[in-house]
């Protein structure tokens, strides 16, 4: 499979735009880690070889347990192993991710309200739209993981 287009030659003020809203998620104040494994849970959940890639690289270079990572996709059935603002957080993230699945029930906005106030939630939501945003760019051009290149 070869790269379709160089998105980020082709629209650099719009890729320079999304690197704007990636900073701002940074900076937010929810943690690292949290960010981490949602980017990584997202990227998942849309099948983003490129992105998958790039935060599992990420995640174990930030010193994440191996043990850890491999399990975000069955994260509910991982025990204790994720905190509850994880739990949260990845909850959340798959509900939002598949928005036109789940229209994002109250039920999962109300689980997610009890971890985090309404700054925090507002800033995952937008981390989450985020994300998706970068995968369907890397899904539509066919980036190419940087293991594709090892």
């Amino acid at each position: 499979m070869n790269q379709r287009l160089d998105y980020n030659s082709f629209a650099p003020d719009g890729m320079k735009a999304l690197g704007g809203v990636h900073a701002y998620v940074g900076r937010c104040g929810l943690p690292k880690e949290l960010i981490d494994l949602v980017y990584l849970r997202v990227s998942q959940i849309n099948g983003c070889a490129y992105c998958i890639d790039m935060h599992a690289r990420d995640i174990l270079t930030a010193g994440l347990a191996t043990e850890k990572l491999v399990l975000v996709p069955v994260w509910r059935e991982a025990g204790m192993l994720f905190n509850p603002q994880e739990r949260a957080a990845l909850g959340w993230a798959e509900s939002v991710t598949r928005v036109s699945e789940t229209g994002v029930p109250d039920s999962a906005f109300a689980a997610v309200s009890r971890v985090f106030n309404g700054k925090e939630l507002a800033d995952l939501t937008i981390a989450i739209g985020l994300m998706n945003a970068y995968n369907r760019m890397a899904i539509s051009f066919r980036a190419m993981p940087a293991a594709g290149h090892d």
